[in-house]
């Protein structure tokens, strides 16, 4: 039986929907994302692990939010511009969500459920927020906005 995570499906930018199912077996770093946010030098850091880890089975999953400082104004087209211009990315890349409140995508729900922040809390507190599954689905670890992606490094290979 797959796990609950790849029962949730996402719109790719600007795309079709996409199920998390097509990601079965791989190691992933779901990340909230936003193309004006302190924090945006990351997207650099994620395509150097997707490119690293790759091969390997990793990918890295970016969500685009525009919840905190209305930091990602863009549309699909516009952020992926963005994305790519500026730091290469290649990874996969969905539509914006919602990662707090009543409008909280599905996956997101899931996500925070499975692995709380700081205090125990749920909510998603910055930009960047980064989820580490394995191999089976299972959320194995959350870091803060402020974690930058070399730093996960040794636990993505850990689980490759």
């Amino acid at each position: 039986m797959s796990a609950p995570l790849y029962a949730f499906s996402a719109n790719r930018l600007g795309g079709a929907p996409e199920s998390l199912a097509a990601y079965e077996g791989k190691v992933l770093l779901i990340v909230n994302t936003a193309s004006e946010c302190g924090f945006t030098p990351q997207l650099g850091g994620l395509e150097k692990l997707h490119e690293q880890y790759g091969e390997r089975g990793f990918e890295v999953l970016g969500f685009p939010c525009n919840q905190f400082g209305g930091q990602e104004p863009g549309n699909a087209e516009q952020i992926g511009a963005f994305c790519q211009k500026n730091f290469g990315v290649n990874f996969p890349m969905f539509d914006k969500i919602e990662v707090n409140g009543d409008g909280t995508h599905p996956l997101y729900q899931y996500l925070k459920r499975e692995k709380k922040g700081l205090l125990g809390s749920e909510a998603i507190k910055w930009n960047f927020t980064k989820f580490l599954v394995d191999r089976s689905g299972k959320v194995i670890d959350r870091f803060a906005p402020t974690t930058k992606p070399e730093e996960i490094a040794s636990k993505i290979e850990a689980l490759l």
